[in-house]
């Protein structure tokens, strides 16, 4: 209570150094683990503590999750050849997935030009890295009916050793092997491991949607359809089949996205391909809220349908999503419509120059306000 109570009192300022300090001090602990987690391997000290494995020990002595084990066993294994992944966990510019995801790719000959590209990048961005400099075939484009789902007896302990064993396979396939000649994590036969993972049965129906980029410019898609998506999918492959004569599956989705999108862009920032009239010729005084079509159609051109924020530090806010238009001289203050005066920026950071512009008190006291507004139903008709 005392730790929330001065955190509380701190500045915007000071709490944003804080957390870069803590964030600097934890990624030179993390380094550390790593290192000692690597030299616990290489002496097999884990068997000194009745564990069969470094994975056994990192989860059953250190109580680490099964994902963290995983990574820290893979940083350090590759730590070994290429030191220098300690030094970029360090200091920020590399983390835990993406030493696991690069580890089997590096060489000594390709280390510095790879780590160089992979600084301060997404696990997303190193994996295009990676299809980049391993691409690999395009896959076909089918649709097939799943087996209907079982029900698996669990054992005693409510676990699924072999769920636990696929559902894993990704992370095992990133760790390079043992370097004293010991199998490494990824067995040939996961389920038979004394440290196999071992995790409930999903409750959900549907698993996420997998991106997965297999060359430059090139991703497989891979979904879980109902039904009815399944009869849309096969009625509108046999009515374009005149623009689309092999019922290319890609292709189909891509016009059938591609026209929901212009639609909605319409609506949202009034993208045409024939407009009525440029921006010069509309009229832009804040008579009313609404913001002319022409005016949302060049800001949205002109902000590249991103959001528009800029810190201190000159970087842009990377957001896509919920996108706003907002007034940098407020409307509310007499700001006109043009496009000078209007940008795109992401809901949050809309609400954030909402603060600075009106101050932190007013906006919470509007937002409340709005929270609090109930509709009334309409009267009958007489």
């Amino acid at each position: 209570m005392e730790r929330t109570h001065s955190l509380t009192s701190l500045s915007d300022d000071e709490l944003l150094r804080r957390l870069s300090d803590l964030l600097r001090q934890s990624r030179r602990c993390e380094a550390d683990l790593v290192a000692h987690i690597g030299e616990v391997d290489s002496r097999r000290l884990y068997a000194r503590e009745a564990s069969p494995s470094m994975f056994a020990y990192c989860t059953g002595v250190l109580h680490l999750s099964e994902a963290e084990a995983y990574l820290r066993i893979a940083a350090a294994r590759a730590s070994r050849e290429h030191p220098i992944l300690l030094e970029m966990l360090g200091d920020g510019r590399l983390h835990l997935t993406g030493v696991a995801k690069l580890a089997p790719r590096l060489t000594l000959e390709n280390r510095e030009a790879l780590l160089k590209r992979a600084t301060h990048k997404s696990k997303r961005q190193i994996e295009e890295l990676i299809a980049e400099l391993e691409p690999r075939p395009d896959v076909p484009a089918l649709m097939r009916r799943l087996p209907a789902r079982r029900q698996v007896d669990a054992p005693a302990s409510g676990l699924c050793p072999v769920r636990g064993a696929v559902a894993d396979r990704d992370v095992e396939a990133d760790l390079p092997p043992h370097g004293d000649g010991v199998a490494s994590v990824a067995a040939a036969r996961p389920e038979l491991r004394p440290d196999a993972v071992r995790v409930p049965p999903a409750s959900g129906n549907f698993r996420p949607a997998a991106v997965e980029p297999l060359a430059p410019a090139r991703y497989k898609v891979q979904f879980t359809a109902s039904a009815a998506l399944h009869d849309k999918l096969e009625r509108l492959r046999a009515l374009m089949r005149s623009s689309v004569p092999d019922g290319d599956l890609a292709a189909i989705i891509d016009e059938a996205v591609t026209e929901k999108l212009e639609r909605l862009e319409a609506q949202r920032f009034a993208r045409t391909r024939a407009p009525r009239k440029a921006h010069s010729e509309s009229d832009t005084c804040p008579r009313t809220r609404q913001i002319p079509a022409a005016v949302r159609r060049a800001v949205y051109e002109r902000d590249g349908g991103r959001c528009r924020y800029v810190d201190e530090q000159g970087r842009q806010c990377t957001a896509r999503e919920g996108l706003e238009f907002h007034h940098r001289h407020p409307f509310g203050c007499g700001g006109d419509h043009s496009v000078e005066n209007v940008s795109l920026t992401c809901r949050a950071h809309n609400g954030y120059l909402a603060e600075v512009d009106y101050g932190r008190t007013a906006m919470a006291v509007h937002r409340r306000s709005r929270k609090g507004v109930v509709e009334r139903p309409s009267s009958p008709a007489p």
